[in-house]
């Protein structure tokens, strides 16, 4: 396998704080990040391509077909950062954490300070009001971004942290940088867009960082796709003699 890594320029950065958001279950974290990045008009500075992402193009909006890639942004500011954004993951185990220690060194070269990843934790039904959740590599830094709308328990709740969204945090403490993840309940299908949940994570990310976004374009975004289930339902007849079955509280995590 092989990473091709085009550096499209070379920013000076201040201790900068790193943001993943790749593909994952309800794509919580791409949702998040993307926003993010649109909002604050980062700026990209790395393509990531590689052999081990998937072996399939994106048709674009000019109907050209791109290669599959991972991204990297910064936005200068009080407090410096990088967004680690894409189309996909890395495929198996072995390339995974090849990734992850090739963003470790990236981000040790611009003095990194601490990491934040994003993602989803799958449930059996759409969550009306997501529950946010975290983990990290220190207690500190859990301190640090807890909030009233942040839960620290989450032993139990969830299963591994597949991906890069685990992975990274987990190598992170080999090299002693902080690492946290932040995770958003929402919906464990594959074709879900978990806006709700990302919705959630940006509010505390809004609020530790003081990003200063408007989150009116997602909550039109969320109205829209609300609307469009319940027409869909109102489609749906369950027959009569198909009991409801209870909802699990949680059924895996991948990042």
């Amino acid at each position: 396998m092989s990473f091709e890594i085009k550096q499209l320029s070379k920013p000076e950065l201040n201790k900068p704080i790193l943001i993943e958001g790749l593909p994952g279950i309800g794509n919580v974290g791409k949702i998040a990040a993307d926003f993010i990045v649109d909002n604050l008009k980062a700026k990209k500075f790395i393509e990531i391509t590689s052999n081990s992402f998937p072996h399939s193009v994106f048709v674009n909006e000019k109907n050209l077909i791109d290669l599959p890639k991972i991204e990297l942004y910064y936005k200068k500011g009080k407090q410096d950062l990088i967004f680690l954004n894409g189309d996909v993951q890395p495929l198996n185990e072995e390339s995974c954490y090849e990734f992850c220690n090739i963003i470790l060194d990236i981000f040790s070269k611009h003095n990194g300070k601490e990491i934040i990843t994003l993602g989803g934790i799958g449930m059996s039904k759409v969550p009306k009001h997501p529950l946010v959740y975290c983990t990290a590599n220190n207690q500190n830094i859990i301190k640090k971004y807890k909030t009233p709308n942040l839960n620290p328990e989450i032993f139990g709740v969830v299963g591994p942290i597949i991906g890069v969204t685990g992975l990274l945090i987990g190598l992170a403490s080999k090299r002693d940088t902080p690492a946290i993840a932040l995770l958003a309940q929402t919906l464990g299908h594959p074709n879900y867009l978990g806006i709700k949940g990302a919705r959630e994570i940006i509010k505390i990310l809004n609020a530790k960082l003081k990003f200063k976004l408007d989150l009116s374009k997602l909550d039109k975004e969320i109205s829209n796709i609300e609307k469009e289930i319940k027409e869909k339902q109102l489609k749906f007849v369950q027959p009569a003699n198909i009991k409801k079955q209870d909802v699990g509280e949680e059924t895996t995590y991948i990042g």
